[in-house]
């Protein structure tokens, strides 16, 4: 006869402990995964990658909107899709659709000249939009 430890003597107790589950490597893989995802998720951000200019500024808003950004070879995009700047007053418009309160944030990379910019700040009133903004980097801190 083969003693496998188990006997009608054998307590109950102990056969309870036998059929709990090994949660140790639940827990690894989790913490695994939550490593991996907090590595990853400054990269899904989306955005267009510009090089804000520095001020010093106490602003800070919160509202979502409609974000146009132009990078450093003056290609502007409205949140992630490119729009030529004859278009953008439209494409504004009919994101808006007769809510000129919406926000618009305008970011744009350091050094584009200053007189695109105002051209893009002229295509965003053509669109009757009241509420731009102009997003900068804070000096001595990260982006806003």
């Amino acid at each position: 006869m083969i003693d496998d430890g188990w006997t009608a003597q054998t307590p109950r107790r102990d056969r309870r402990q036998l059929a709990e589950i090994n949660v140790t490597s639940l827990v690894d893989v989790t913490l695994v995964l939550l490593i991996i995802f907090m590595l990853t998720a400054p990269f899904i951000q989306g955005g267009v990658d510009v090089e804000l200019p520095d001020a010093a500024t106490d602003v800070t808003s919160t509202v979502d909107g409609q974000v146009i950004s132009v990078d450093a070879s003056r290609v502007v995009y409205l949140d992630d899709d490119v729009v030529p700047l004859s278009q953008l007053g439209d494409a504004l418009r009919e994101l808006t659709r007769g809510q000129p309160e919406l926000p618009v944030y305008l970011r744009s990379d350091e050094t584009v000249p200053y007189g695109f910019v105002v051209r893009v700040m002229g295509a965003v009133q053509s669109a009757d939009i009241q509420g731009l903004s102009l997003v900068v980097e804070n000096e001595g801190e990260g982006p806003r």
